[in-house]
């Protein structure tokens, strides 16, 4: 470790010679005289780390765009002065607003493209992230054997500083946890270290063993340049580095950028005022499906009651968030029908209607795809006497949607017609039986102003369209729509995710890319709360930490009997409201509102990957220009101004410490223009 402290010093002092040698005078003081056109863009220098993907996939999420560069590829571009920088109109141009690097300097010893890099930053005022690195003093720290620590970081309780709280990072309360999910393997390395002149920690942890505290991450400016450096080994998932993404990237583009990000969490409570089927812990299997052998006779059902109804409401209250009901109300009639003609529960939900969002799940739940054969397992779609495949009418389709806006306008709901989630995503393509969506839905859609059709993403994860309909990928929650109690569900978790030797179906040991077996079944007393909660709730809040507007989606069992559904979404809300500040509250919008949003990445990441958009930066005034119909995601600090016609506007909307928004030119305007506070 001495040599190759040494050779870094040596290298140092070779890029300093170099810096010295090369001709930067000029830029330099052309640069004071013209303010530089910074390009909103970032460089990425890649060695194929996880950490170097983890801030790559970040920019990419949140609309950043960014250049990279592979070290690995012979044929990649050469950094130097005229791959950083050019002159655009007499005026010197910056091509890019930040550098990513996978460390302080991987390009070895004397490299000329360090020195390029180096005298690029001083240059332009352009900042560095250097992904991850080791503590010693080119850096800004001591080594870990002063005062330090190096080896595994799992469950370290690490917090924000603060100058990270009046810094980059004041969307944090200031625990910053780092994952411990197994004893079994090592989830984090890294080294804490003790500051030297210039190095500013945002975030630090109790040194093992002793009394004081030493950094992970912070801000070492030195020689006309700064660098942020992380001296802990991350991927792109976990929570200790979604926790920090937001503000690496406000830090590394000084807090002006293209993108924009959120946390999102949307919870959809499918079936409402219906019945769903049970779960049977000894056939295991739910009888009434037709693939459940030896359940005649045994189908029973979980329903909510009138005080479940209530409880809801009291939850949303103390909590603070609103559950979407995705009703059959044609489903709640016959239940009434056959229960005397009364319904407590329907009654209950609607006295408290205003107190949640409404969406249309169809009247009855009707299979709204190919016409099924249930006599196979697994089922599969009839044929006419032609061999084409029978298909639910247009009429029928649209009858399911129409009659059930119908009922809700008759009972005072506030719907949005633009929006439906059909029973079990039916009518779009159902793999393997039906490989494509029945044809008559687009039109059904199309009689009934469907605009925003909710999808699975376990099936679906991408955006698509249904005729002039799109769709909106849902995350399906492991709580199970066929379990009313804890214990139904930890029976059936085993089931599924335990071996065959263990009792279990072996799904996990056919599928292990997609699932993997639990080592020994769960307790079915016990197993609910101590693993699948915790295990579905850190899924759940890894979505929301993402920047991931998809909604979630389970069903109203899971709000009756044990309500299975709360100790989950209790965890989630609990736990991310205890590491975020106020300024950054969970974005809880309907369905539509997240179809609008995913459309719009999808036509902005286009037009980034077909460099249709020029964003620059020129002293405090910010230019954006994207392909007309394009609406550019921006973020800035506050007190940002738009430019108007005439006169100008506050800009965007405050989350997290700062203003963003999807903008777009405004009338007689050809780019959009912000005027920095």
């Amino acid at each position: 470790m001495v040599n190759k402290n040494r050779m870094n010093r040596v290298a140092a002092a070779m890029a300093a010679a170099t810096l010295m040698a090369i001709a930067v005078p000029a830029a330099t003081a052309q640069a004071a005289t013209v303010a530089p056109r910074i390009d909103l863009r970032v460089l990425v220098v890649d060695d194929g780390g996880g950490a170097v993907q983890a801030i790559t996939a970040e920019l990419r999420d949140t609309g950043v765009p960014y250049t990279r560069v592979d070290l690995g590829s012979a044929s990649r571009p050469v950094i130097d002065a005229a791959f950083l920088s050019d002159t655009v109109s007499g005026r010197p141009r910056a091509k890019f607003q930040g550098v990513v690097l996978p460390n302080e300097n991987p390009f070895g010893a004397g490299s000329a493209e360090l020195a390029a890099l180096t005298a690029y930053e001083t240059t332009y005022g352009i900042r560095q992230f250097d992904a991850y690195t080791w503590a010693h003093p080119e850096v800004g720290l001591e080594y870990t054997d002063n005062g330090g620590y190096g080896g595994s970081l799992d469950g370290t309780q690490a917090a924000v500083t603060a100058a990270g709280k009046t810094g980059p990072f004041g969307y944090l309360q200031g625990q910053v946890a780092f994952e411990d999910n197994s004893p079994l393997i090592m989830e984090s390395y890294g080294f804490m270290a003790k500051p030297r002149a210039g190095y500013t920690s945002y975030l630090d942890a109790p040194v093992p063993g002793g009394t004081e505290r030493a950094s992970l991450l912070g801000e070492y400016t030195h020689d006309g340049r700064s660098e942020l450096v992380a001296t802990f080994a991350y991927n792109q998932y976990q929570q200790q580095f979604r926790l920090l993404a937001r503000g690496i990237v406000e830090w590394l583009t000084q807090g002006v950028h293209l993108g924009q990000e959120r946390n999102y969490f949307a919870v959809h409570v499918d079936d409402v005022f219906a019945p769903d089927a049970r779960w049977d812990k000894t056939l295991d299997c739910t009888p009434g499906d037709y693939a459940c052998a030896g359940g005649e006779g045994k189908e029973s059902t979980i329903r909510m009651t009138a005080a479940d109804a209530q409880y809801a409401a009291q939850w949303q209250t103390s909590k603070n968030f609103k559950l979407d009901m995705l009703f059959n109300a044609g489903a709640g009639e016959e239940w009434k029908t056959e229960n005397g003609g009364t319904d407590a529960l329907t009654a209950q939900l609607l006295a408290d209607k205003a107190k949640y969002r409404w969406m249309n799940h169809t009247y009855t739940h009707l299979f709204l795809g190919c016409t099924q054969d249930v006599s196979v397992s697994p089922w599969t779609c009839t044929k006419n006497a032609q061999g084409a495949t029978n298909w639910m009418s247009r009429a029928d389709i649209s009858a399911q949607i129409r009659d059930n806006n119908n009922w809700a306008a008759s009972h005072g709901l506030t719907t949005d017609r633009s929006e439906i989630v059909t029973g079990e995503h039916s009518g779009l393509k159902t793999l393997p039986q039906q490989p494509t969506d029945n044809p008559n839905l687009a039109g059904a859609f199309a009689d009934n102003g469907v605009k925003w059709a909710g999808s699975d993403n376990s099936r679906e994860p991408a955006q698509r369209a249904v005729g002039a309909a799109l769709t909106v990928p849902r995350y399906p929650m492991n709580v199970f729509y066929n379990t009313g109690t804890n214990a139904e569900m930890a029976d059936e978790y085993n089931w599924i995710y335990t071996s065959r030797a263990d009792g279990g179906s072996g799904l996990c040991e056919d599928n292990p890319a997609t699932s993997t077996c639990l080592p020994a079944p769960l307790d079915v007393n016990t197993g609910f709360q101590d693993y699948i909660v915790p295990a579905e709730a850190r899924t759940a809040l890894r979505h929301v930490l993402a920047n991931d507007p998809k909604p979630h989606y389970v069903h109203q069992s899971n709000l009756a009997e044990d309500r299975t559904l709360y100790p989950v979404l209790n965890q989630v809300l609990d736990t991310y409201r205890a590491l975020y500040a106020t300024s950054a509250p969970i974005v809880n919008q309907s369905m539509k509102d997240t179809g609008v949003e995913l459309s719009r990445r999808a036509a902005w990441d286009k037009a980034i990957a077909n460099n249709q958009v020029t964003a620059y930066r020129i002293g405090k005034d910010v230019t954006v220009k994207a392909p007309s119909g394009v609406v550019a995601p921006v973020t800035a600090p506050n007190g940002t101004k738009k430019q108007l016609l005439l006169g100008t506007t506050d800009f965007g909307t405050a989350y997290a410490g700062t203003r963003s928004a999807w903008t777009a030119p405004d009338l007689l305007q050809s780019a959009v223009t912000l005027k920095l506070a």
